[in-house]
């Protein structure tokens, strides 16, 4: 497939997921059911104040740390650490307080572009760094390299007992911009010469099945509405039909759900809707005009569907006729935003409920397949039957 990928088990808790994922030499945390859109001047326009007295508290405590306790202490740190606590007393999952360094790597992924090589790795049951994934028209996939490689060098570097992050932390922190990478794939060592550059993730990737269009999601980032328009308005016009796969996809831009989905629903259809703390809730329906018309549609969801993915497969059932194909999705159905804070750090708190154009929570519960299909490699051809 054009996606350049290999399949690997995803497990997920009610706390996070990590995708290990090398883009400027990087780890990034991508976390469980993500679906977030950003919030700009809330917090400056908020008029919740703190009583004196309470805040006086607080930096009180702080200055009796700063100045009295045993052991040095990293002011900054310490910050930190009251801010997250805050975060850790709501018991909420999703809402949590970000680094600086988790921020700009969250960031980066949910853009869809940055500056790097191009691949996504993984650490096997061997403790090996694996190549789990290569971005299309990347410097990885022009060296040659391909998903399932295993990493054995970076600059003769030996990576025996080295952690993903190690490897990451030689490509983002070192001054060279050029890297001499070995690798060995069906037990042959290579080595390529691979220069970071400027990268796309592609979030969106397709293959055509005779008149069967088939569309693999990944993430719901800044750039999939564009890859998902351009992909169908590349499908030859024997393309009457469509399969919409989006397992193991955790999530995403909330308005980025919201495009996707607005290029198959009639104008005017109901997306999805956000119940708030007031139960106030409020409707999203299609804004345009459908952008290519199929006569059927499948979405192929597991238990790693999660948010983003949950609505659009959703909102296509339920608005455009779609048929569910595969296992019960991972059952997220509460929106989080963003705050960047003064630090680089940022913030993600829970602040709505989603339901369903016709007003169902999936929330901890997820989504039943109209169509079961248990065992993941027949998924995608129930999914093709489905819609011939």
């Amino acid at each position: 497939m054009n996606n350049k990928e290999i399949r690997k088990s995803v497990e997920f808790n009610l706390v996070e997921v990590i995708v290990l994922i090398l883009i400027t030499g990087i780890v990034i945390s991508l976390f469980s059911g993500l679906i977030v859109y950003n919030n700009y001047d809330k917090l400056a326009s908020s008029d919740i104040t703190i009583k004196d007295d309470k805040f006086s508290e607080f930096v009180s405590s702080y200055n009796h740390i700063m100045k009295s306790y045993v052991d040095e202490v990293d002011s900054d740190e310490l910050i930190e650490a009251a801010i997250e606590g805050m975060y850790n007393y709501l018991n909420d999952d999703y809402s949590m307080y970000l680094d600086e360094d988790v921020t700009n790597n969250f960031e980066e992924l949910l853009n869809g572009n940055y500056t790097g090589i191009g691949i996504e790795i993984t650490m096997d049951a061997n403790k090996q760094i694996v190549i789990n994934r290569i971005f299309t028209d990347s410097p990885a996939e022009k060296s040659g390299l391909k998903p399932g490689d295993i990493l054995l060098s970076i600059d003769g570097v030996d990576l025996t007992d080295k952690t993903s992050s190690y490897v990451a932390d030689i490509i983002k922190k070192g001054d060279k911009e050029t890297f001499s990478i070995s690798y060995k794939r069906n037990n042959k060592i290579n080595t390529v010469n691979i220069t970071r550059t400027f990268v796309t993730i592609d979030s969106a990737s397709s293959e055509v099945y005779g008149n069967v269009g088939y569309i693999k999601i990944n993430t719901f980032s800044s750039n999939t509405y564009d890859q998902v328009k351009t992909i169908i308005n590349k499908f030859d016009k024997k393309v009457t039909s469509l399969v919409i796969d989006v397992r193991d996809n955790s999530g995403g831009y909330l308005t980025t759900a919201r495009d996707v989905s607005d290029l198959f629903v009639e104008k005017g259809k109901v997306i999805y809707q956000l119940k708030d703390r007031s139960s106030k809730i409020t409707k999203y329906t299609a804004k345009d005009d459908i952008e290519r018309k199929f006569n059927k549609i499948a979405v192929l969801i597991n238990n790693g569907s999660a948010s983003a993915s949950e609505i659009l497969a959703l909102a296509l059932k339920e608005s455009a006729g779609a048929t569910i194909v595969g296992v019960k999705s991972f059952g997220k159905g509460t929106v989080q935003e963003t705050e960047t804070l003064n630090s680089g750090a940022m913030v993600k708190y829970t602040t709505a409920y989603w339901l369903s154009p016709s007003g169902k929570s999936i929330n901890e519960v997820g989504i039943i397949p109209d169509i079961e299909e248990k065992v993941f490699e027949e998924q995608l051809n129930k999914a093709i039957k489905a819609v011939k």
